[in-house]
């Protein structure tokens, strides 16, 4: 007899179809959704599949939080899953809620991983989140990246999260959890329509009849991420033929960028911001629309901490704005302005720091480097204390060098970190 499960273990399974982890995080609410995941993780485990790891993230932000974790552990403990609860309290009452418990979670759930050498984890999203998302993408007038589907796995800081549940409704993972007899936790916000996603859930019962439910329109969400894919290729393809790497500079074929289409423009320097600034958001909107007019006119422009100057043998040159890291300082451990790296002989007190104008002054021959006096004030060098000991991006290394470390989450990651 097959199981009752077989069909829903079978789509989670092909998530994963050969790259199966030995050892799988999965992260446990104790909403329907996670719930559902942990069981058929825990099914499809005992049929040879990854062994679970449960974590659950407690943001402290209900009465009933912690109880919940501890109920999400006596489910593990039930089923022989090792689990952990791990605690957020950033909450400073400042900025967009959802948007600081997102980033929070996900940045608890990668130390979690990394303390407990797992590589991988799954959450609990489903057709239903890919359809409500669009919804509420569309009422902001979202394009193509908005309104394509969530992907269903990404890297962040080493550890691969997977959506493995996102072909599967929520509907039948709850008739799967009533037949196991496992209850599950209903989050009050859920039908709080103050709220957009409660609001996108009402929409999607109201469209229904017009044939417009959660597995259409996870379906147009899917096919524009089909459209997204082309649109990276092609954004990639322009970033071979068109850029090169400068002592972290970016140079752009000026020419060749004024042949590109808007939109292939639009999304090749969102992603040379990126990887110039290391910011999370890219500039969107009337700021970007005038930065992509500059570079075509050949003009400077500063955005986004970054600074454009005027093409030089036909080359736009992209680089960090000194402003943006005039006081940035960072120990010889950690990374500065999240892109550089030194190594070198231990000295104590050295730190990473912009040359500014003091370091130049230091650096009589800079000029030798090729970069212009706008990228040279921004590059990195050792300072110990108001000391200048090394300059290696200027030819005077003193033992030291600087690596531009990789930007694993960049659309250009393969062209610019090599």
């Amino acid at each position: 007899m097959i199981p009752p499960d077989a069909p829903l273990q079978s789509s989670l399974a092909a998530h994963f179809a050969g790259h199966i982890p030995t050892r799988l995080g999965v992260a446990v609410s104790g909403g329907s959704d996670s719930l559902a995941l942990l069981h058929l993780l825990h099914g499809w485990s005992r049929a040879g599949g990854p062994r679970p790891v449960a974590v659950t993230v407690d943001h402290g932000l209900r009465p009933t939080s912690a109880q919940e974790a501890v109920d999400v552990a006596q489910i593990c403990a039930r089923l022989a899953i090792p689990h952990d609860t791990v605690q957020w309290q950033g909450w400073d009452g400042s900025g967009n809620l959802a948007d600081h418990a997102r980033r929070a979670r996900y940045a608890l759930l990668t130390d979690w991983a990394r303390a407990n050498d797992l590589h991988d984890i799954a959450i609990g999203h489903t057709q239903d989140d890919v359809a409500e998302t669009f919804l509420m993408r569309l009422a902001r007038g979202a394009g193509v990246d908005g309104l394509a589907a969530m992907r269903p796995r990404w890297t962040q800081s080493g550890v691969t999260f997977h959506r493995p549940l996102l072909d599967l409704s929520r509907e039948a993972l709850r008739d799967h959890l009533r037949t196991l007899g496992q209850s599950w936790i209903d989050d009050p916000t859920n039908d709080d329509t103050t709220y957009l996603r409660p609001r996108a859930r009402q929409s999607l019962t109201a469209l229904a009849p017009m044939g417009l439910g959660a597995a259409t329109l996870a379906d147009v969400a899917r096919t524009l991420s089909g459209v997204r894919t082309a649109l990276d290729h092609t954004t990639l393809t322009a970033a071979r033929a068109l850029l090169h790497v400068q002592a972290g500079d970016i140079l752009v074929d000026h020419l060749g960028f004024n042949d590109l289409p808007e939109e292939i423009a639009r999304r090749l320097m969102q992603a040379m911001l990126q990887w110039l600034a290391r910011g999370e958001y890219p500039p969107r909107g009337t700021a970007l629309a005038s930065f992509i007019k500059a570079a075509r006119d050949g003009h400077t422009m500063p955005l986004h901490g970054c600074l454009l100057l005027p093409p030089k043998n036909g080359h736009l040159r992209l680089t960090r704005e000194y402003a943006a890291v005039q006081g940035l300082r960072a120990p010889l451990n950690t990374l500065w302005d999240n892109r550089w790296q030194a190594t070198g002989p231990a000295s104590p007190g050295v730190e990473i720091a912009a040359l500014g104008p003091n370091g130049l002054q230091a650096c009589p021959d800079w000029r030798l480097s090729g970069l212009p006096h706008a990228s040279a004030l921004a590059t990195p060098g050792l300072w110990q204390g108001d000391t200048l000991i090394a300059a290696p991006l200027m030819g005077h290394p003193n033992g030291w060098a600087l690596i531009l470390k990789p930007d694993q989450d960049n659309l250009l990651m393969p062209i610019l970190s090599h």
